[in-house]
């Protein structure tokens, strides 16, 4: 099969749209419509359905798909391979972290890559756990952190490596004047069901199942008056008792408002941290020193 037919027909599925592909690669639509028919006449079968407002990959194409992403991702090994040779540098890395890790964990990575390959390029972005997997199988970034809740299953991606990095403790947050702010005796862990008839604060969309999910297993249905994926917006509207929230430690480490308090609670389980990569691309030298540098980070 023709690799450089397949990597066209990579722009097509990513683009949606045979116009949009011709766009991304400079070409006449023509051109890629002719280069898509030669693939399927190669594969024996229809690749696309084509739509009035773009095109729709068949199963085939749908398989296809994953074998052109992993051609795609060993190109981008050999070149940054090559690049790193004849530049004496180890190249570039593209990372998209969910917020709270990208004001944490990433910085000190970053700063720790920095000491050690001061040629590397390192590149954030910063995107939630659903929309930095999808940048990762579109190609768009080379490394993801991600986390999943427990109990929540992670999202099957074939082709991707995931690796756990460790633990992110959940906690509660109180307004100070809160009656249950401060632990009597002290450390106390307090009971999510003395907080039944509190309003409460709710993140994400899998945040806020989490919520409910936690509160479910306390006994009861949380109260949720506001939602908010920013967590200096939901500190501050708890530090005017407008509610109470579950933050993850990572965020509290980023930034904590002086006028809530942070409790432990009985029935908060941690979640989990991941780096998701192609399975390819641990052979890209950039790759495997940043993530080294997160886990150093981390440990």
């Amino acid at each position: 099969m023709d690799a450089h037919r397949l990597l066209v027909f990579r722009q097509i599925a990513h683009s949606g749209s045979i116009a949009g592909a011709a766009r991304s690669l400079g070409w006449t639509p023509p051109a890629v419509s002719q280069h898509l028919r030669h693939l399927e006449r190669q594969a024996g079968m229809a690749l696309v359905l084509r739509r009035p407002r773009g095109i729709q990959l068949t199963e085939a194409g749908a398989v296809l798909l994953r074998h052109a992403d992993a051609v795609f991702t060993r190109l981008h090994a050999a070149d940054d391979d090559l690049n790193a040779l004849a530049q004496l540098r180890e190249g570039t890395v593209r990372l998209a972290a969910f917020p709270s890790a990208s004001a944490t964990l990433v910085p000190a990575a970053m700063s720790l890559l920095a000491q050690r390959h001061p040629g590397m390029d390192v590149r954030l972005r910063e995107a939630e756990p659903p929309e930095a997997l999808d940048l990762l199988t579109a190609g768009e970034v080379d490394l993801a952190v991600t986390f999943t809740h427990a109990g929540e299953q992670p999202a099957d991606h074939p082709g991707l490596a995931r690796v756990t990095v460790r633990e992110d403790p959940v906690r509660l947050v109180l307004p100070r004047s809160h009656p249950h702010a401060h632990a009597v005796p002290p450390g106390r862990p307090v009971n999510l069901r003395l907080l039944a008839g509190d309003k409460w604060i709710a993140g994400c969309e899998r945040c806020t199942a989490n919520l409910r999910q936690t509160c479910q297993s306390a006994g009861f249905v949380p109260d949720i008056r506001h939602s908010t994926d920013d967590y200096v917006v939901t500190q501050a509207l708890i530090a005017r008792s407008l509610g109470i929230g579950l933050l993850p430690q990572l965020a509290l480490d980023a930034f904590q408002d002086p006028d809530v308090t942070v409790r432990t609670a009985a029935q908060l389980r941690p979640r989990t941290l991941h780096l998701v990569h192609h399975r390819e691309a641990d052979q890209i030298p950039a790759v495997r020193s940043a993530v080294r540098a997160i886990h150093d980070t981390t440990a």
